[in-house]
């Protein structure tokens, strides 16, 4: 008998609850929405401000019949407390991206530029010293064609076809490979 008799007590509570809220919706509600509007500058932010706002009007409705200053006070306080709070909450949180197909991701994977970088090396092996030199003095050290024909003490003409000889056979030792028969080269060089 006295569960049935807090059952229903419970029910009547629900229902004056929502008999309070549906009321403080119509009688505020654009307010709040409008007052939140501004406040954000985003539609769909301030409805969920408001509805927050009718969620804690809905816990402590004491304080909405209390008849201690102004129920749209007390609710326009709420939903600004309610944006502030959001706007720290957010501002200690890094900023949110989203992802998308054009978005790139933030950190790169740099296993394809070590692997390439691997592969370069154990090609430039190949090559005879004298075009290592050259391929080396010119990309990796970036020199032009007369700096480097300077540092190794050959003429510029010399310079010009090594680079181009060197590179054409670094063309030639992974033309037509596919990925997977260059790292099985590389994998049998390393062991």
């Amino acid at each position: 008998m006295a569960a049935a008799l807090w059952s229903r007590t419970r029910n009547k509570q629900r229902a004056s609850d929502e008999a309070l809220i549906r009321a403080l919706y119509e009688e505020h509600g654009r307010a709040i929405l409008a007052y939140a509007q501004r406040l954000t500058g985003d539609h769909a932010a301030a409805e969920d401000v408001v509805q927050e706002t009718l969620i804690r009007a809905w816990k402590h409705p004491d304080v909405l019949v209390n008849g201690k200053g102004s129920v749209r006070g007390w609710l326009l306080t709420v939903a600004r407390n309610i944006v502030t709070d959001r706007h720290r909450a957010k501002a200690s949180r890094p900023t949110e991206v989203a992802e998308s197909v054009t978005t790139t991701p933030v950190e790169e994977d740099h296993a394809e530029a070590v692997v390439n970088s691997m592969l370069v090396m154990e090609a430039l092996d190949r090559l005879s010293p004298d075009h290592q030199d050259v391929l080396r003095e010119i990309y990796f050290q970036g020199r032009s064609v007369n700096e480097a024909a300077e540092t190794l003490g050959i003429p510029p003409g010399t310079v010009k076809s090594r680079s181009h000889y060197a590179l054409k056979a670094l063309r030639d030792m992974y033309r037509d490979k596919p990925r997977t028969a260059k790292l099985v080269a590389l994998k049998e060089v390393a062991v």
